[in-house]
């Protein structure tokens, strides 16, 4: 019988704790940016700031709802409807910097792939619970949610946006695995999957050479390669205690999006080994708190949403840490709760708020 609980207050904690030691060192990462483009260092700043205070009053909004209302069908394919017509929509937006990922609602904009995300978590919990006992055939079992799962992956990737197409995979195959879909059929699935993915990597020559730097960067130092060798620099430059805060060098336009998808570089080389642990110390701690909802969840959704979200926020720290320090080909994957961007931080912030929900019906 689940017994009402508080939330998980080391999960709260952490997160709060990694929030603002975020948007710290978002000002840190972009005040030379801004100074230039915005004419204020502390402009991402504040912004950031104030996404941050919205995505901790949807946070608490979320933990005092009750997780189980998510398992109507009427709530999981009304997000996973609302989700794919905003993903078809952006498709026809303006581009930016080649890419159409924004939809823009007045002043503000929003990436439905961070919907997306969060979209996937809930249906395929919510699918894979009720197939439980027919999980072992692959078509009546978990066909339907591959379905689901490939045409988000599908619609985020002809954006394009290669890192959160890889995040969705990530996660898919994750909850897949803990429901108990056969290992061999993972994998039957993993092998015949490898040929497509070979050819989409190659069919193309911005994807080819993309991909073939990332093992030789110095090939191209000053193009494709520029990236990744300025991220390792700073990596590199901070040592074990860093520069110091606000003593980057690599932030005066070496390296390029300091403040989003290359802000661990600019962690590690103002707090060095030491600040960069930091950081993976608190992911590391969302990955435990998380594991530990999933395994006390009074039933199979709850276990299977809390599995998902936390594959969700601990999989995109991971990912992105993986190419700041050039052991994954260059994505355009934010650093959860610490990258510029409201739209991430919202969506992360909600991830931590339905965890929290699932905490507090702890067997």
């Amino acid at each position: 019988m689940a017994q009402k609980l508080s939330p998980d207050r080391t999960l709260f904690v952490t997160t709060i704790a990694i929030v603002g030691f975020g948007v710290v060192m978002l000002y840190s990462a972009s005040s030379v940016v801004a100074l230039e483009s915005h004419r204020s260092p502390y402009f991402f700043a504040v912004k950031q700031g104030m996404w941050a205070a919205m995505g901790v009053l949807l946070m608490m909004v979320l933990t005092r709802l009750d997780y189980r209302k998510l398992r109507r069908p009427a709530v999981v394919y009304g997000l996973l409807g609302a989700t794919v017509v905003l993903l078809i929509a952006v498709l026809f937006s303006p581009p930016l910097k080649n890419a159409h990922r924004w939809l823009r609602l007045g002043l503000v904009s929003f990436q439905p792939s961070e919907l997306a995300k969060l979209s996937l978590v809930v249906t395929l919990a919510y699918q894979l619970d009720r197939r439980s006992v027919r999980l072992g055939d692959f078509w009546s079992g978990w066909f339907p949610s591959l379905l689901i799962a490939g045409l988000l992956g599908f619609l985020v990737l002809i954006e394009p946006d290669y890192g959160t197409a890889f995040c969705l995979v990530f996660v898919g195959s994750c909850l897949f695995f803990v429901s108990g879909v056969p290992l061999g059929q993972l994998t039957a699935l993993a092998l015949s999957s490898a040929p497509v993915l070979l050819w989409f990597v190659f069919s193309e020559e911005y994807r080819r050479e993309r991909f073939l730097i990332f093992f030789d960067p110095g090939q191209d130092p000053l193009g494709k390669g520029f990236q990744i060798l300025q991220s390792l620099i700073a990596v590199g430059s901070g040592g074990i205690l860093g520069k110091g805060f606000m003593a980057s060098q690599q932030k005066h336009f070496y390296l390029p999006e300091p403040h989003s998808d290359f802000i661990f570089a600019v962690v590690g080389e103002e707090l060095g080994l030491v600040g960069a642990l930091v950081v993976l110390g608190g992911f590391s701690i969302l990955l435990w708190r998380g594991l530990v909802i999933a395994d006390r969840a009074p039933d199979r959704f709850g276990s299977l949403l809390a599995a998902g979200l936390t594959m969700f926020l601990v999989g995109q720290g991971l990912i992105n840490m993986g190419v700041v320090l050039g052991m994954l080909p260059t994505t355009g994957i934010p650093l959860p709760f610490v990258s510029a961007g409201g739209s991430s931080l919202l969506a992360g912030m909600a991830g931590v708020g339905l965890l929290l929900s699932v905490s507090q019906h702890a067997r």
